[in-house]
């Protein structure tokens, strides 16, 4: 099959990452008859534009499903919990960008760079990782290459998008109201976002950490294959629009140089190292918005750890943090012809 005789459903067209989904598809040129945007009943038969085109949303429900290839999941758990293994019934391979399979041991979570064979032994569904853990598994994986990991400690600084457009609009509505001498009203973060940072990504569970916190450790050990990997982080939503940056320390089982990792670094696909702190050049969200590569940067020994690199990236939070890495997973499948689970594969 052709990459663009596929027929593509976007679940979620209406949101962050669904848009930007169909703007990636635009740009791969996928034609508009063969992309259905689905939404909720309040958005289904309302027009949005596909280039120079206008693609009619439908209604995301089960018979929705008939005549499609794939389908980009990315309405949240309730809609991926009650159409997910409805549109699998249909015969469609169903890539979800939410957080509720990612742990399921019979689905992969996969990050193409890191762990595109996992999709071999998919159900019918395959699994995107968090937004923060996905540009982390793919930095570790290329340093993992040199020495293994020990440890891993990391700070997130998360743009408002990783929750949505009401977070967006939240935040560009408080900017303009304390700029003006207002008051900012909260709805969307329980304290306000403009010129703040919050501590805070997800509900807080008994230990202390977050949800987000934890979907960090486990994830990456489930995409890594490791699960024995000691993982710390700490998230934190800041006024950003667009692009998450993580501050990493990473302490190995042998000496690992600031040179050695840089070279693995930059030649890992998907990774562009930019790092020549003399000329100002580092990893910023305002560089890594819009581009599909995880940037990294201020990458040296890190002198708490006898064997540590320290260092910093910057990444796209809805392309490679969501929609990329879905698109990413259909052109594995397409390549692996294994758009079908794989237990309807092995019968052939």
């Amino acid at each position: 099959m052709n990459s663009n005789e596929i027929n593509i459903a976007v679940v979620g067209a209406t949101g962050a990452a669904g848009g930007t989904a169909l703007e990636l598809l635009l740009e791969r040129n996928h034609p508009a008859e063969k992309i259905v945007p689905m939404a909720s009943s309040r958005s289904a038969g309302r027009k949005i534009a596909y280039g120079d085109v206008e693609l009619t949303i439908v209604e995301a429900k089960a018979e929705a499903f008939d005549g499609i290839d794939v389908a980009l999941f990315a309405a949240g758990g309730l809609v991926s919990r009650r159409l997910a293994h409805k549109a699998v019934e249909k015969g469609v391979f169903v890539i979800d960008k939410g957080s509720i399979f990612r742990m399921d041991p019979t689905i992969p979570l996969v990050v193409p760079e890191v762990n595109g064979d996992d999709i071999d032994w998919h159900p019918g569904i395959v699994s995107t990782p968090n937004c923060t853990s996905t540009p982390l598994v793919m930095v570790l994986d290329a340093l993992r290459s040199i020495s293994p990991i020990k440890a891993v400690t990391v700070a997130t600084y998360q743009s408002v998008t990783g929750t949505g457009i009401a977070a967006n609009e939240e935040l560009l509505e408080q900017s303009r109201t304390v700029l003006a001498g207002g008051m900012a009203k909260s709805e969307v973060y329980p304290h306000e976002i403009a010129f703040n940072v919050l501590p805070h990504v997800d509900d807080f569970l008994e230990d202390g950490y977050t949800k987000e916190e934890k979907k960090m450790l486990n994830e990456s050990r489930k995409i890594l294959h490791d699960d024995a990997l000691l993982l710390s982080a700490t998230c934190v939503r800041v006024p950003v629009e667009i692009s998450h940056s993580e501050s990493v320390q990473i302490e190995f089982e042998s000496e690992v140089t600031a040179d050695d990792a840089k070279r693995a670094l930059a030649d890992y696909d998907g990774v562009i190292v930019v790092d020549d702190p003399s000329k100002n050049e580092y990893p910023m969200p305002l560089s890594a918005a819009g581009r599909d590569e995880v940037l990294v940067g201020r990458i040296r020994k890190d002198i708490a750890h006898e064997y540590g690199i320290a260092l910093w990236l910057a990444c796209d939070n809805l392309r490679k943090g969501a929609a990329l890495n879905a698109l990413q997973i259909m052109d594995e499948a397409l390549c692996r012809d294994a758009f079908k689970p794989s237990a309807q594969r092995s019968t052939k």
